[in-house]
């Protein structure tokens, strides 16, 4: 929770009392409260802040607390891509109705059969350098420095959160469906470590060292905290200094921001749960990556080390959360292998400055423009010879893809609320699926670059609609859109 003022939070659920005192972070005051030993599902919670009663929320349905079954998750719902821009009629009109919206009015009327046991936010949960009006008044509000129009500190992070998620649907949501989150680049900025040279530009930018700490701060409190357990949270050490901290510990918070961006390895955003059968992994494919030209990888050692480990844990199914895809259409993916290798020199150096130019332009900068990432986790995960359904987001259009070789399935689910104009919709249908199928393998081949581990192809899809969708164990896929302010079906389908 986050709260007005210093104080001692607690949840009364299943006749017991759960207290927690509020720790401060620059000025916000934030408490963590475990309920542990709960042995059946609790229909509703309350809290009280000193005890003045602050929830359940009026006008909605009593928040309750749902153990996972004993079988293990039965229902994910997922998605990435979310401005936070107002409701109003005109805004609808650009940007169409918010599924976490519609997901919530849905639910507060919905049987149990339809609540998911998970959400899974892929990303882009908020878009620091795409600010709605509301964020935009606040920010001319208090400096007209740089960056114009764009979050700069951990203040504006945290008001940037509260509109994101204050929505009385979406507040409610969240307060009664666990969530599980990483990020993607607008959570922290566009582009986010596309490229060693992406990063030494923005180093020379004097804002940018005080709102990338800011962004992974921000990140760490208001969306990562609640991935780890109570077990993790226990044993982190940055949190134990802001919960024993005497008075605020912004600075502590920000030392560890610090390092995080310019040590990867110094920490761990990556994440692993055991949901009965099956196994979530969610990556960091962000903060992961290992830069260095012609030795470029989505994740660095230390991280693929991890991975590794993850994968091989034993399991009937993985479900590996990727903010980016792993799986484009083909032809883009030879695209973004043969950008990679033109980046690095390979027609040399003045085709690799404007290749470099393209990279950051048009967003070559999925698992494919890290290609020897690509190849040894494809062939890890053919190699398992079990299900594996990778969930992203990112590029706006949703799509199923299907490796031809073994059970492992590319299922993307973009945007929640944020679709690319008709004129965009087009122009990715005709490069991405027309004109990069022609001429991405030709480009791949004429710099010499060895074919994939295994093929694919997208076997539904793409639809631009502001989506999210729902996996269904043991392998029955749903997407929805909003209509009339309802959940209605895209498409359904069985995998695995």
């Amino acid at each position: 929770m986050e709260t007005a003022d210093p104080c001692t939070v607690t949840v009364e659920a299943d006749g017991r009392a759960y207290r927690s005192p509020t720790f401060t972070v620059h000025g916000h005051h934030y408490a963590i409260v475990d309920l542990v030993g709960l042995s059946q599902d609790i229909g509703s919670y309350s809290v009280t802040l000193d005890g003045e009663a602050v929830w359940p929320q009026e006008g909605r349905p009593p928040s309750r607390i749902r153990l996972l079954p004993a079988e293990g998750v039965r229902k994910l719902t997922f998605g990435s891509c979310r401005t936070s821009v107002p409701h109003d009629a005109a805004h609808v009109l650009t940007h169409g109705n918010d599924m976490l919206r519609t997901l919530g009015g849905h639910l507060a009327q919905a049987g149990d059969e339809e609540w998911p046991d998970l959400l899974l936010l892929l990303g882009d949960q908020v878009y620091a350098d795409n600010p709605s009006p509301e964020i935009l008044a606040y920010i001319r509000s208090r400096r007209d420095t740089a960056p114009q129009g764009e979050i700069a500190d951990f203040e504006e992070y945290a008001e940037l959160y509260r509109r994101a998620w204050t929505d009385p649907d979406i507040r409610w949501l969240l307060s009664t469906v666990p969530t599980a989150m990483i990020f993607d680049d607008h959570d922290v900025r566009d582009d986010w470590n596309t490229s060693k040279t992406w990063r030494e530009q923005m180093a020379r930018t004097p804002w940018w060292r005080r709102r990338v700490i800011a962004g992974l701060g921000a990140y760490y409190v208001y969306q990562h905290l609640g991935n780890l357990s109570p077990a993790e949270r226990a044993e982190e050490p940055l949190l134990q200094k802001l919960l024993g901290g005497d008075g605020d510990t912004g600075d502590a918070l920000d030392e560890f921001a610090d390092k995080a961006d310019a040590e990867p390895s110094s920490n761990r955003w990556s994440y692993a749960r055991d949901l009965g059968e099956a196994r979530l992994i969610m990556v960091d494919t962000r903060c992961a990556r290992q830069l260095t030209p012609g030795d470029r990888r989505m994740l660095d050692p230390d991280e693929w080390a991890w991975l590794q480990e993850q994968v091989t844990r034993p399991a009937e199914r993985l479900i590996i959360g990727s903010s980016i895809p792993f799986l484009l259409p083909e032809g883009v993916h030879g695209v973004q292998n043969w950008n990679e290798v033109l980046c690095d020199g390979k027609w040399g150096r003045l085709v690799g400055r404007c290749s470099e130019m393209l990279r950051q332009a048009f967003d070559l900068e999925h698992w494919a423009a890290f290609r020897r990432s690509f190849e040894d986790l494809a062939r890890m995960l053919i190699k398992l010879g079990k299900p594996v359904l990778i969930l992203s987001g990112d590029v706006h259009y949703s799509y199923l893809a299907k490796a031809n070789t073994g059970p492992v399935y590319q299922v993307v689910c973009s945007p929640i609320r944020n679709p690319l104009s008709r004129v965009l919709r087009w122009a990715n249908v005709f490069t991405q699926f027309g004109l990069a199928t022609l001429v991405g393998g030709l480009l791949a081949r004429s710099a010499g670059i060895p074919r994939a581990p295994f093929r694919w192809r997208i076997v539904k899809g793409p639809w631009f609609q502001n989506a999210l969708a729902t996996l269904t164990l043991p392998g029955t896929l749903t997407w929805y859109e909003s209509r009339d302010d309802a959940m209605k079906p895209i498409e359904s389908l069985r995998v695995g």
